[in-house]
């Protein structure tokens, strides 16, 4: 008879015989010491290998912000776009031409010498109306896809935190620099996403190339076409990043040591974007009065 071969014994367990083997290393393993694979099996140390060598993904600190699976918030601001959208229509019974003839677009619509007569509405009014159904659809559809990650990432209270201030921020401006312009629009809360997302992917390390050449390509077409609210969209633009660097960045550098402090830093941060806009817009107000 021919001798036998020497059995084969596990790498990690030589007193056990084996007859299998890693898929990936080759090396002998026992059934303990063996984990399904996508093609074969492989050995625990080869798995372990695998965990150290794979980058992990980095999560942004945003002070213990509520866990949001679903984007309500966003969805629900869409929803209100729309519904005024379609009051406007009603009440102009027209689509296309919705600005004309509706009473709720005459009372909203961004018009600095009314708002210095007392119509402050129209501050946050303007912010959800628009000059026709392609609009409307331009503003809802940069807000979907923007929104929901923001939203995912800073919670629901502080998404809602920067889409106001963002909007309030677009109004300053207008108040400021086109004073004799009718302004509608969601396009300067949505700038103020855009600079939000922008602040998100560079927390999170990631390449913010592709946002800065969209912010670019939009400031360059806000300066290149008529009727579209350039200061509007940099004001809404200046409001967001701020406030989102305020709420991602702002607790590290000051050092806030404790969760509850990075909150409060951050929220503090929201705040003063908005009162310094709501201060501006009050000063533009007082400048046009007689």
């Amino acid at each position: 008879m021919k001798p036998q071969p020497p059995a084969t014994t596990c790498v990690r367990h030589p007193d056990r015989v084996t007859g299998l083997s890693c898929t990936r290393c080759g090396r002998p393993a026992c059934p303990e010491c063996l984990r399904p694979a996508s093609v074969g099996q492989h050995c625990v140390d080869c798995l372990r290998s695998d965990q150290r060598s794979t980058p992990q993904v980095r999560t942004v600190s945003t002070a213990a912000a509520p866990r949001v699976r679903i984007p309500y918030v966003t969805y629900a601001l869409i929803a209100v776009n729309v519904a005024v959208f379609a009051v406007t229509a009603a009440q102009s019974r027209s689509l296309i031409d919705n600005y004309n003839g509706s009473s709720l677009f005459l009372r909203w619509v961004m018009f600095p010498p009314a708002v210095a007569d007392g119509d402050w509405v129209r501050v946050i009014g303007s912010g959800f109306l628009h000059y026709g159904p392609l609009h409307l659809l331009l503003n809802m559809f940069a807000l979907y896809v923007v929104g929901r990650d923001i939203e995912l990432v800073l919670g629901r209270l502080r998404y809602c935190a920067v889409y106001l201030a963002s909007l309030l921020g677009g109004s300053a401006a207008v108040m400021v620099f086109s004073q004799d312009s009718l302004t509608a629009g969601a396009s300067g809360a949505v700038y103020g996403l855009f600079g939000a997302i922008t602040v998100i992917m560079i927390r999170l390390r990631q390449n913010a190339n592709s946002m800065f050449i969209l912010i670019g390509i939009n400031v360059f077409i806000s300066f290149s076409l008529p009727g579209i609210s350039l200061f509007g969209h940099l004001g809404g633009l200046a409001a967001g990043t701020l406030a989102t660097l305020g709420i991602l960045f702002l607790p590290a550098w000051l050092r806030a040591g404790s969760t509850r402090n990075a909150q409060i830093i951050g929220w503090s941060a929201v705040a003063a974007v908005t009162v310094v806009s709501l201060s501006v817009i009050g000063v533009a107000a007082a400048s046009l009065l007689p």
